[in-house]
């Protein structure tokens, strides 16, 4: 058994002014931008806690939105959901890119909120 569940809007930006793309997302939406400051590649919108996390990263492919699900088990998750019809379109160290068969892509995640356990759906 494995959980996994929706966790992270991930806004992807094609630009070299990330600050200036998240200034109009967190008025847009009203929430704090919280920069990286390890990593200018990444903005966090703080959100309420227990709402879905959205984070701004900068891309070099066309901007959209794409979704990370998170889960405890990778690779148990890769299976399932390629399993429904997804194909795999790449891999880096901390996640696996799949791709919808509408097109659409998204990443598998490791858990990014802190009430994981506790709300993920299970799967045998």
């Amino acid at each position: 058994m494995h959980k996994s569940r929706l966790g992270v809007i991930v806004i992807d930006c094609k630009t070299e002014d990330l600050a200036n793309d998240a200034a109009f997302w967190s008025k847009t939406l009203g929430y704090e931008a919280r920069h990286d400051p390890d990593d200018g590649k990444y903005v966090e919108l703080i959100t309420p806690d227990g709402d879905i996390r959205l984070i701004l990263q900068v891309v070099d492919h066309e901007p959209r939105l794409h979704l990370d699900i998170e889960t405890n088990d990778q690779p148990a998750e890769v299976a399932r959901i390629m399993a429904l019809g997804a194909k795999q379109v790449g891999t880096h160290p901390r996640w696996t890119i799949l791709e919808a068969p509408s097109g659409h892509r998204f990443c598998i995640v490791k858990p990014q909120r802190s009430d994981f356990e506790d709300n993920a759906n299970r799967w045998e």
